[in-house]
């Protein structure tokens, strides 16, 4: 299970709108198929293993992160390959609550005579699938905030320089978390003042994840680094029901898709904002944006994990913080997280926290 655990995770970010599985066949005490959820979504784990195994799958044990398909989609249900295969037992890390499966790829399986032995590393399964398991339990993605700040927690200079507060290592693993996550988000004022690119580099030939820019008014360049890579990676932008038709039309020109979601409070409904995203199949989405939007996301509770890249410099009061006015008068009205790793990246640090939610 430890295998095919971590053959599960080198698909995240690479096979939405399906989850990250992996499949291990073993036969006589010998891994005869091997295989994870192909880029895209397709072939599920199950199917690419099997085609590797042959006919050795046949009274072999398939060990699975992730409780075999039953519904009939594109393909065929994988427990339904797992039993046409002859697989003698099947060995499931948890059940899928996708209720078109819930339970009934088991049920299939022991129906036909198929030993099942369910929640071998479950625990580690749940962590590898807290984004699929978020969007079906919850309507909403996992969301992981990055922050990139001073010792003081300054983003930038007063003049708006940021480039670069951290080094080359905290900046490479800033990449490699683009890479495992669906789509990265940033905000308006972030898309203006930095026209980023938001893709994937120096990881070598991974899928780019989408790039969703949230902008209540669509008040962002219609000619800028995201509009002229379309081709290359998605774009998605959010905006309020009252943008400009303009403007869409000049953005959906670029191959920009825009959505609209409802407004709250002067900006966008953000809770709406995750659940469109969830509804369009997006599991994990990966936040960079500036301070007004990180804290807005903290304060609504929409915060799953953070990961707080810290540098050994100092700007001082002037500089702009990470964080955007919150509105907080008590203590304990703030939000909370807990730590769950403490790591060098160079000269720099990076602590991950998770929320409590």
């Amino acid at each position: 299970m430890g295998a095919a655990l971590a053959l599960a995770a080198r698909g995240l970010g690479r096979v939405w709108p399906n989850p990250a599985v992996g499949c291990i066949i073993v036969a006589g005490g010998r891994m005869v198929g091997r295989g994870r959820t192909a880029d895209g979504g397709r072939p599920h784990a199950e199917t690419v293993a099997l085609a590797q195994a042959g006919e050795a799958a046949r009274g072999a044990t398939a060990y699975v992160t992730l409780e075999p398909c039953a519904h009939h989609g594109v393909t065929p249900p994988c427990a339904e390959s797992l039993i046409a295969a002859g697989v003698a037992r099947v060995v499931i890390a948890q059940r899928d609550p996708d209720p078109r499966v819930d339970g009934g790829g088991v049920a299939r399986l022991r129906a036909a005579g198929t030993e099942v032995i369910e929640g071998v590393r479950e625990a580690e399964a749940r962590g590898l699938q807290a984004g699929f398991l978020s969007r079906i339990q919850r309507g909403r993605p996992l969301l992981t905030l990055k922050l990139a700040t001073t010792l003081d927690g300054r983003i930038a200079t007063a003049s708006g320089e940021s480039q670069w507060i951290t080094g080359p290592f905290a900046r490479a693993h800033v990449h490699g978390q683009r890479a495992c996550h669906d789509a990265v988000m940033v905000g308006a004022g972030t898309a203006r003042a930095d026209d980023p690119q938001l893709t994937v580099r120096g990881q070598g030939d991974v899928p780019q994840p989408v790039r969703i820019v949230l902008s209540r008014r669509l008040d962002v360049p219609q000619d800028s680094a995201l509009t002229r890579s379309t081709a290359i990676a998605p774009v998605w932008m959010l905006h309020g029901p009252h943008a400009a038709p303009a403007r869409r039309a000049a953005l959906e020109a670029t191959g920009v898709i825009c959505q609209p979601v409802p407004s709250l409070g002067g900006g966008l409904d953000l809770a709406a904002a995750l659940g469109l995203l969830a509804e369009r199949g997006l599991s994990r989405v990966y936040c960079e944006g500036g301070g007004t939007l990180a804290a807005a996301l903290l304060q609504a509770g929409l915060v799953d994990r953070l990961d707080c890249y810290t540098a050994g410099a100092a700007i001082g009061a002037e500089g702009i913080p990470a964080l955007g006015a919150m509105g907080l008068s008590a203590l304990a009205d703030a939000p909370r997280l807990t730590l769950k790793e403490m790591r060098r990246l160079g000269p720099d640090v990076l602590t991950r926290w998770a929320s409590d939610h």
